[in-house]
């Protein structure tokens, strides 16, 4: 979350009512990636209210990927969901991803019907033209932060500025089963949009090289004799 103070509470409230009747165990960890409104002071409401919310703050503004990679780093659950702070993303869809965890290790959310501007769905259809010219995935919508998977598919994946563009490549790259399902979409009703057309197309490109140079490199899991393992 990055200046998101009015849908803090929104998201914990329809989170919490949503996972009411879940028997497994589950913590909820919001990311404040160093707010300049409130929102620190309203996930630390939430935390108290709820022991399963935990809040974890950066020092300093870092941007989606770092978010994203502080969240799984601070969690030590075996299956993860990711979402955005802005109420977009629709809840409601993470049973039915978390249900299909056991046959695939990865399941990503596929906006069918996207309540976002004409230049950002635009330059997300340029975006998967590039990726799908560069790499040997494609998947329709990359960017969508609507996930479930599990932690043992992130073997091999580092953190890097992007990382939450490239996450299912990197991870089907490794050898994960991955599934993309369409997934609702809703309007923003509350706080802005941080990206514009220079941080979300051009900048992707520019990621976009990089990410295919490691996957030109990448070194796959090789069959080795262990002596060892003789004895």
């Amino acid at each position: 979350m990055f200046n998101e103070s009015a849908n803090v509470t929104p998201l914990v409230d329809e989170i919490v009512r949503l996972f009411a009747a879940e028997p497994r165990p589950w913590e909820l960890v919001l990311v404040d990636d160093h707010s300049d409104d409130d929102t620190w002071a309203q996930i630390l409401a939430a935390q108290s209210r709820d022991p399963r919310v935990r809040g974890l703050r950066h020092t300093q503004n870092r941007g989606q990927s770092a978010a994203v990679w502080t969240g799984i780093s601070g969690s030590d659950a075996p299956l993860l969901c990711t979402l955005d702070g802005d109420l977009q993303n629709d809840p409601a869809e993470l049973p039915k991803m978390l249900s299909m965890l056991g046959e695939v290790d990865f399941v990503c959310g596929h906006r069918v019907a996207r309540q976002d501007s004409f230049i950002r769905k635009a330059s997300s259809r340029v975006a998967r033209l590039a990726r799908k010219a560069a790499l040997r995935f494609d998947f329709a919508d990359t960017g969508c932060a609507l996930r479930a998977f599990k932690r043992s598919s992130l073997a091999g994946v580092f953190p890097f500025n992007g990382l939450h563009r490239f996450l299912p490549i990197l991870v089907a790259g490794n050898g994960s089963r991955c599934r993309e399902v369409p997934v609702n979409h809703r309007p923003r009703v509350a706080g802005v949009s941080k990206y514009g057309v220079w941080n979300r197309a051009f900048r992707g490109l520019h990621d976009l090289v990089g990410v295919a140079w490691y996957q030109r490199r990448r070194i796959d899991a090789v069959p080795v004799d262990d002596s060892r393992a003789a004895r």
